[in-house]
């Protein structure tokens, strides 16, 4: 922001002072010319003038004479021509060739034209009353004196716009910084509150009026997110203690009913233990989305590799219990930036649901990979697989194709990929099944430093 504030004043600035200098310069160089010019001319009349009645005498005219050691003295060149071409008096070289000089005593008006650095005048010699021509004068300036004055005249205006530009710069420069540090420090708070720190505030006293409003709004709004964001969890935490407490006692109770009935009666509690089971889980994947979508947590350096080979080892019993065979790949080690339990809880999502759907003999391959800026982690399985239609609706809530399911699993796993700032898609696997690919943001320093063991008690 800073340099296009700055481009665009100097741009501006410049435009104005060469729309004003220039013309400006142009106007005051031909002036100067028209008045050498003039002035070279004049000068010329003057020694036709005296040179009038030395011609016209035939005799040498002391005056005459003394006005070409003038002009001689002041470096120009002077000559003194009778109607036949003869000089009567002059400085120096001849100044005009033959042709040339009986052109100029033909012609009756004064003349002027430049050559090789030099201005040349001819003004005709009249007598009787200015009725006859009887001779010319000539008369050469050098142009350097000119061409001296318009060089500074032109160096006076560039160092004049450099300064205006200099000047310019220097403003604007300062005023970009007004302008854009507010802004940056906005930017920053937004990128520190959308980090989870809910304590950021947009302190600015200074900037334009219009930014400071926007930070007071700014801080206003942090202030009831926070509140939002706390009430929330405080929400989310009450209902699940009051929820799970009684669904824990209801089954404790189910359990002691169960132990003293007969086989018909038994047989009803268990389906409501059934029951139960499905309503606890459907409780906690509540709970789970409820919290992924309103994670605030700082995301911390986590060694995927590593959370993937402790969750594969988790559920490898039970996958070899229904005779499914679980593999993971994970050729190098790999950091992601994540909520710290956050890959567990992806992980275990994907694998349970992975389970469900593979019948004995199928396998499960768990992946992890960098690829470029992102990490990528894929659960491909052989088990029954989705429709298009099912994989476009899988990340619903309560959308199953399981009869026993809840229908929240998937949808945890976006919700907590999402906030990872990552991204979660399905695909069919190759000979059949489903394939889901996790890509997270990879992190630039070191891995997180719990160990898998460490990772199997969150």
């Amino acid at each position: 922001m800073t340099s296009r504030i700055v481009a665009a004043v100097l741009a501006l600035i410049t435009a104005a002072l060469a729309s004003m200098a220039i013309p400006l310069g142009l106007l005051t160089a031909a002036q100067d010319r028209r008045d050498f010019r003039a002035d070279t001319l004049a000068s010329a009349r003057s020694t036709a003038n005296l040179a009038e009645e030395g011609i016209g005498d035939g005799a040498s005219d002391p005056l005459l004479s003394r006005a070409i050691r003038e002009l001689a003295r002041r470096g120009d060149w002077a000559g003194v021509y009778d109607a036949t071409g003869h000089e009567v008096a002059g400085t120096g070289p001849a100044l005009l060739t033959a042709a040339a000089l009986h052109a100029a005593l033909r012609t009756a008006a004064p003349r002027s034209y430049p050559a090789a650095g030099r201005l040349t005048a001819t003004v005709p010699i009249r007598a009787d009353g200015g009725r006859h021509i009887i001779g010319t004068v000539v008369l050469s300036r050098s142009t350097a004196t000119l061409t001296h004055r318009i060089v500074v005249l032109w160096t006076l205006i560039g160092v004049v716009s450099l300064a205006g530009l200099l000047a310019a710069g220097v403003i604007a420069v300062g005023l970009a910084r007004w302008a854009s540090r507010p802004i940056t420090t906005l930017a920053e708070a937004a990128r520190r509150l959308g980090d989870g720190d809910l304590e950021t505030r947009a302190a600015i006293r200074s900037g334009p009026p219009e930014v400071r409003r926007l930070a007071a709004a700014f801080s206003t709004m942090a202030a009831r997110l926070q509140a939002l964001i706390h009430g929330h969890q405080a929400m989310v935490a009450d209902v699940s203690h009051q929820v799970r407490t009684p669904l824990a006692a209801l089954r404790l109770r189910l359990d002691l009913l169960a132990q003293d009935c007969d086989e018909a009666t038994a047989a009803e509690l268990a389906g409501a233990q059934e029951e139960i089971g499905r309503l606890t889980r459907l409780v906690n994947g509540l709970l789970t989305v409820a919290r992924a979508e309103h994670s605030t947590a700082t995301p911390a350096r986590i060694a995927a590799n590593a959370v993937a080979a402790d969750r594969a080892a988790a559920w490898r019993p039970a996958a070899e219990e229904r005779g499914v065979t679980l593999t993971i790949v994970s050729p190098d080690p790999v950091t992601v930036q994540a909520v710290d339990g956050h890959l567990e809880q992806i992980l275990d999502n994907l694998l349970a649901n992975a389970l469900e759907a593979v019948p004995s003999g199928g396998t499960i391959t768990l992946t992890v990979r960098a690829a470029a800026a992102l990490a990528r982690v894929t659960v491909a399985d052989t088990g029954r697989g989705m429709t298009a239609t099912q994989q476009q609706a899988a990340f619903r809530r309560f959308t199953t194709g399981s009869p026993g399911g809840t229908g929240l699993g998937l949808a945890i796993v976006d919700r907590l990929v999402t906030a990872n700032g990552g991204t979660v898609s399905l695909a069919d696997t190759p000979g059949g099944g489903l394939t889901v690919t996790i890509e997270l943001p990879l992190s630039p320093g070191r891995a997180h430093s719990r160990r898998p063991a460490d990772l199997n008690q969150s």
